[in-house]
């Protein structure tokens, strides 16, 4: 198994960047071809997830939906300001696995890896690791 980490810096409060093309350039060049992809977030104010990523709107749609989901404004005990965001990195979770066949992520058609940030503008980390399947 390989490990690393990758670090990347958001640009607004909230934000789903795409890592796919970052998290494949891995996979080449550890000339990895056939296996699982894990990959780790190791931070409480952001998540982790995959969907859409032809649209640029489903993005927004997101974090717009997750802002009515998640009240900014709610009582929350937490002196820090930043609950909502909390809240919003568990509802996204913190790791995803992936397949890998012939050196390329085993994604759907529109299917793309994002970093979810609720709590930046940041510089974060993202951890992952990288293991062969073992053939008979």
């Amino acid at each position: 198994m390989l490990s690393g980490t990758f670090s990347l810096t958001t640009a607004s409060h909230m934000e789903l960047v795409d890592i796919t093309d970052r998290v494949q350039e891995l996979i080449r060049e550890h000339e990895f071809t056939t296996g699982f992809c894990y990959i780790f977030n190791p931070h409480t104010t952001a998540g982790i997830t995959i969907n859409e990523g032809a649209d640029p709107d489903v993005r927004l749609d997101i974090i717009d939906a997750l802002q009515q989901i998640v009240p900014m404004n709610f009582n929350y005990r937490h002196r820090e300001g930043n609950s909502a965001s909390h809240v919003m990195a568990s509802l996204m979770g913190a790791s995803l696995t992936i397949a890998i066949e012939n050196g390329r992520l085993k994604l759907g058609t529109w299917q793309h890896l994002f970093f979810c940030e609720f709590d930046g503008p940041r510089t974060r980390k993202v951890q992952y690791h990288l293991s062969k399947t073992i053939q008979p």
